[in-house]
């Protein structure tokens, strides 16, 4: 840009050549003002241009101008790019240029403030704020609003309280602006009866601050009070836009607003709002969330201009009911009509495909969108990463997430707990520590999630308290996620004294914590500790869910406590909780293990809820044992004519109960239709019940013969059955064969060495029994 004019229209020659010097001398001082006021107006207007557009190379380049033409001290052209580097995010351009700005005016600090707000900086707009009314300036309505939402995002209200009496003092209540924001902010606080306070007191409310009111309203689940906004509003003479009608559909959020939901469709369509996308698209989103699919359909059709938000929420329905090939066919027609798929379509394809059928078609999606190259969004990239683990690729979803270019802790969370639902406990510690040496900092999922892999074992107890430190010096160990997965980790590894030490250390403990720190105490055998800890749940005001009750029944069970478990019982009728299968299920066995095996039939008989196979399976054991074969048999038919499939701990109840009563030929008929006739695969504890059931009447050879024909390595307790039969029967040789591999098993098994040392003293080997310990003595000796 030039500077000065065209100078070729003056004429010189019709004045002297004194009087054309100083015309001459006005003209050129004329020019100049003019020229510069242009200039200024084309600078200010090039850099709104580069603001909306967020283009910070441009807005460089506009600022370079600038500079060269000797208007960079200009205090208008200043606050102008002010406000463009603040919308480019480039604060720090933006703090620069204020901190060496000569002279500033209410403009210039209203517009970094409200920079610092919009680029998230709110402690310093805070700050900015009160060395703006050091210098002696009043704010304005644009600097109060902008301090009112740093309060709201804050959680600042005493400050925004204050800053309220500041708004009364200077009368500026009465503005719209500034009104919107103070109700905006008390609305967000919960304070819903200051935010109508402070709407009756502007003046002259325009659509904004009606909005506002709106907003507020939904936010607090007053939606017939919103509702009765818009209709006063509109009695006024004052149309919604499209944000009044967003916040009203907003509101009916479930099945029971449903028809407000459909007076606003009325009233969108009588005030021909069917154009707006934005409206349609929550309308759709609205029926979605009632569940009104074929509403939902017919609104996206009518839809004139579908945007890729219009397809996502109807193919997010699709995806939400397992609907693969209607998500394909949305996806296929969104793309023939030109609109691109955005990162919220993959994130919900690749969520889609997560099953082991999808394999095919998920990797076609991925394909698709490296094509368009989002795969480097981090929606996209986690969602992934999710698909990955769920097809047990676990190596390809760990190469994803090193090649993000930069790594946030969901991505990192998601990875780690992928490695643990694919039991790679070691991986998964493993990139926790590398996740730490990257610097970048847990938070409670990443505790959460690691603290589940560290299950059992010398090396995870170690790898658990070390991280139970990190969790500690991060500040989280009064956190109840982290404390409630502290809790289970060393209930894992039996260390209840440190699960209790975790409890103690939560601040405020929630029901979860409470019910882990149950639990914990009920699998490890405390179980008086464990209904203790239940009262005191109780006293604390605190009502019990369905976790902390079942637990406290496993320990009434554990040491016959009937008395408890009649109290539990009222306390699951007074809670509800009749119908819940888990429960019906333990406080059976509850009973039945104190010996009323009466309640235990009358509590399945009359159960209220749908019948389940674990009712059926804890009813079936508990009439074996009470030793009752007959009705345990009938009952397993039962279970059959009622189209329940039988489990494996269907036939460990049953097999139980012919052990119980010595009826192998039975217990052998039901192990073969296991495999026979269902195609179940015999579980340990199925193996275990069938080498007990053979043990138990003198049919060593037979059980010798099952524990030989196992695809895997029995387990002690197998071999521990064997053996207390050949004990009774008196086969010392098959004894001495089965107290030799449960020693190979558990080396420092101090019982099996004594059963072993048992057999030869009883037929007179003393010499051998000396030396009995399982190595070098052979069956015979």
């Amino acid at each position: 840009m030039r500077r000065f004019g065209p100078l070729r229209w003056f004429n010189a020659r019709r004045f002297s050549s004194c009087a054309r010097e100083t015309r001459r001398q006005h003209f050129h001082t004329s020019l100049l003002h003019l020229a510069s006021g242009e200039e200024t107006t084309a600078f200010a207007d090039a850099l709104a241009f580069a603001a909306k557009a967020r283009s910070l190379p441009l807005g460089s380049k506009v600022h370079a101008q600038i500079f060269r033409s000797g208007f960079s001290r200009d205090i208008f052209t200043q606050n102008c790019l002010l406000v463009m580097y603040s919308k480019c995010e480039a604060l720090e351009s933006a703090i620069k240029l204020f901190e060496e700005m000569p002279k500033r005016n209410l403009v210039s600090w209203t517009s970094i403030i409200s920079g610092s707000i919009n680029n998230f900086e709110y402690n310093m707009a805070l700050e900015t704020y009160l060395e703006m009314t050091r210098a002696g300036f009043c704010p304005n309505e644009f600097a109060l609003a902008s301090m009112l939402s740093a309060c709201t995002a804050l959680e600042d209200i005493p400050l925004g309280s204050s800053l309220h009496s500041l708004i009364l003092k200077i009368g500026m209540d009465v503005n719209s602006f500034v009104g919107s924001s103070l109700l905006y902010m008390y609305a967000k606080s919960g304070d819903i009866r200051s935010a109508e306070s402070v709407f009756g007191a502007v003046c002259c409310p325009d659509l904004a601050c009606w909005n506002a009111m709106v907003e507020g309203y939904i936010m607090n689940d007053c939606g017939h009070d919103a509702f009765r906004v818009v209709s006063l509003m509109h009695s006024e003479g004052l149309v919604g836009d499209d944000f009044t009608f967003m916040g009203l559909i907003k509101g009916c959020s479930n099945s029971s607003y449903s028809n407000y939901g459909k007076q606003i469709h009325g009233a969108v369509i009588r005030h021909q709002m069917e154009s707006s996308t934005m409206v349609m698209n929550s309308l759709i989103g609205m029926y979605s969330r009632m569940g009104m699919k074929d509403p939902a359909a017919k609104v996206f059709i009518r839809t004139k201009q579908k945007d890729a938000v219009s397809w996502n929420i109807m193919m997010t329905d699709f995806a939400q009911e397992d609907k693969d090939r209607e998500f394909v066919d949305s996806f296929r027609r969104m793309l023939s009509t030109g609109t691109n798929p955005t990162e919220v379509t993959f994130s919900v394809a690749f969520r889609l495909c997560s099953t082991e059928h999808g394999v095919t078609v998920g990797l076609q999606f991925f394909s698709f969108a490296q094509k368009l190259g989002l795969v480097d969004d981090a929606l996209v990239t986690n969602s992934l990463i999710d698909m990955f683990c769920k097809w047990g690729r676990t190596e390809d979803a760990c190469f994803v997430l090193s090649e993000l270019p930069s790594k946030d802790v969901v991505s990192w969370n998601l990875m780690i707990l992928g490695y643990i639902s694919n039991s790679c406990c070691t991986e998964a510690v493993q990139l926790f520590r590398a996740l730490c040496r990257c610097g970048v900092k847990p938070d409670e999922s990443t505790y959460s999630n690691v603290l589940s892999s560290c299950n059992g074992g010398v090396q995870f107890k170690r790898v658990g308290e070390q991280i139970h430190a990190c969790v500690t010096k991060a500040g989280f160990s009064s956190s109840c996620y982290v404390g409630s997965s502290l809790i289970n980790a060393y209930a894992s590894s039996a260390m209840v004294g440190n699960s209790f030490k975790s409890f103690q250390e939560i601040r405020a403990p929630d029901l979860v914590s409470w019910s882990a720190m149950i639990s914990a105490l009920s699998k490890q055998g405390f179980s008086l500790e464990a209904l203790s800890l239940l009262n005191s749940l109780g006293e604390a005001g605190e009502k019990p869910d369905d976790f902390a009750i079942c637990s406290a029944l496993n320990a009434c069970a554990k040491i016959s406590a009937f008395t408890p478990s009649k109290c539990i019982h009222s306390l699951i009728v007074k809670s509800g909780f009749e119908e819940h299968h888990w429960i019906g299920s333990a406080l059976v066995d509850a009973y039945a293990k104190c010996g009323d095996i009466d309640s235990s039939r009358a509590l399945f008989t009359g159960f209220q809820g749908d019948y389940d196979s674990v009712l059926f399976n804890t009813m079936i054991t508990a009439y074996a044992y009470h030793g009752l074969v007959a009705d345990a048999i009938n009952l397993f038919d039962k279970m059959k004519s009622s189209g329940l499939e039988p489990s494996q701990a269907t036939f460990s109840a049953v097999i139980s109960a012919c052990r119980h009563s010595g009826l192998v030929e039975e217990g052998r008929r039901f192990f073969n239709s296991m495999i026979s006739r269902y195609g179940i695969i015999p579980s340990m504890d199925n193996y275990a019940c069938l080498v007990d059931l053979h043990a138990r009447k003198g049919y060593l050879q037979e059980a010798q013969e099952v524990i030989l024909s196992m695809a895997v390595e029995p387990t002690p307790a197998i071999y521990r059955s064997l053996l207390s039969g050949c004990r009774v029967h008196g086969n010392r040789e098959l004894g001495v064969w089965a107290a030799k591999r449960m020693i190979q098993l558990e080396p420092g098994n101090g019982a099996a060495q004594a059963l072993l040392h048992g057999l030869y003293a009883e037929g007179g080997d003393w010499a051998v029994a000396g030396r009995a310990d399982g190595e070098g003595v052979e069956p015979g000796t």
